[in-house]
C-alpha cells in the first residue's frame, strides 16, 4: 500500500463513519484489508479505492472494510465503578422523574457484540425498580456481524469475566460448552439496531433516550467526528438525560451543549433541563 493508496481510502472510511485512521497504523490497514482484495480479485489498493467509490456492491463492501479496520473488545458489567453509580444515583432519580409515564428508555452506543446493553437491563431488572414499567434498552452499531451476535445472546468466559458469580447464575442459562445465554426476560427488554453515530438524519429514526452508555467509542473519531457525534447524542437524548463516557474520554473543550455532573461514585454529563419539568 502506498502512502497515497493508504490516505484515499483513509478519508474515505473517514467520510463514511468518523473514524480516523492515523499514519502510523498504515501497516495495519494494509494487513487487515489485503484478505479483501483477496475475495475480490483485485491487484493493489488503487484499485480498491475505486471498487469503493464507484462499484454497484460499494456500499456492502464499505461495510465490510470497515468491519476489517474496527476493534470490538468488550465485556459484561465493565467499569464497574460507574455501573455502581448509575444504580445506587442515577436510577432513583429517573424512577422519580419518569413516574408519571412509568416509561425508560436507555440507549447503548456503539454496543459492540450486546454485552453492554444486556449488562444495563440486568442491572436495571436487579433494581426492582422498573418491573411493572415500559423499559427499553436498546443496542445500536455499525458492524452488522457484531449485533448478529448480540441478538443471538450466547458467550464464552471472555465476555463473562469481569461478571459476578450471583448475577451470572440469576441471568444466564447454559446454552453448551462453556457457553451461556442471556435468559429471555431479559433479552425481552433490549433491541438492536444498525446505525451510524455520525449520520444524523437516520439518528432522528431512534426514540428520544433517558440515558446513553457511549463508552469507549468516541476515542476512534477526531474533534471534528466526536462534535457530530455529541451533537446527535444531545438530540436523542430527553432534556435531563445523562451521558456516561468511558473512563478515558472527557467532554473538554466539546461540551458546551452538556453539564457535568459530580456523582458519589462517578463523573457523568446531563443535557441541561431547560424547564425543569419531570417526566416527558
Amino acid at each position: 500500500m502506498t502512502l497515497e493508496e493508504f490516505r484515499l481510502l483513509r478519508d474515505h472510511v473517514y467520510s463514511h463513519c468518523g473514524i480516523l485512521i492515523h499514519e502510523d497504523m498504515k501497516f495495519v490497514m494494509e494487513r487487515r484489508l489485503w484478505p479483501r482484495l483477496e475475495a475480490l480479485g483485485l491487484l493493489d489498493f488503487s484499485a480498491y479505492h475505486r471498487y469503493l467509490r464507484y462499484d454497484i456492491q460499494r456500499t456492502a463492501e464499505l461495510e465490510a472494510a470497515v468491519e476489517s479496520l474496527t476493534t470490538h473488545e468488550t465485556y459484561f458489567f465493565r467499569e464497574p465503578a460507574q455501573l455502581k453509580a448509575f444504580c445506587d444515583e442515577l436510577l432513583p432519580i429517573l424512577e422519580k422523574r419518569n413516574a408519571r409515564t412509568r416509561r425508560l428508555r436507555v440507549w447503548s452506543a456503539g454496543c459492540s457484540s450486546g454485552e453492554e446493553a444486556y449488562t444495563v437491563a440486568m442491572l436495571l431488572k436487579d433494581s426492582g425498580r422498573f418491573n411493572d414499567w415500559d423499559v427499553e434498552v436498546y443496542g445500536t452499531d455499525l458492524s452488522r456481524r457484531v449485533l448478529a451476535v448480540a441478538r443471538r445472546a450466547e458467550y464464552g468466559p471472555s465476555a463473562l469475566r469481569a461478571t459476578p458469580p450471583d448475577l451470572l447464575e440469576r441471568f444466564f442459562v447454559p446454552a453448551g460448552l462453556n457457553r451461556v445465554r442471556v435468559r429471555d426476560d431479559v433479552k425481552a427488554w433490549v433491541s438492536f439496531g444498525h446505525h451510524n453515530l455520525t449520520d444524523e438524519a437516520t439518528s432522528q429514526l431512534l426514540p428520544r433516550t433517558d440515558v446513553v452508555f457511549c463508552r469507549n467509542v468516541m476515542i476512534y473519531f477526531d474533534q471534528a467526528a466526536r462534535r457530530r457525534v455529541l451533537a446527535v447524542i444531545r438530540d436523542r437524548l430527553c432534556p435531563g438525560g445523562y451521558l456516561l463516557l468511558g473512563h478515558a474520554e472527557n467532554l473538554l473543550s466539546l461540551g458546551a451543549d452538556f453539564e457535568l455532573v459530580h456523582l458519589r461514585g462517578d463523573l457523568v454529563y446531563r443535557r441541561p433541563d431547560l424547564l425543569g419539568g419531570e417526566g416527558r
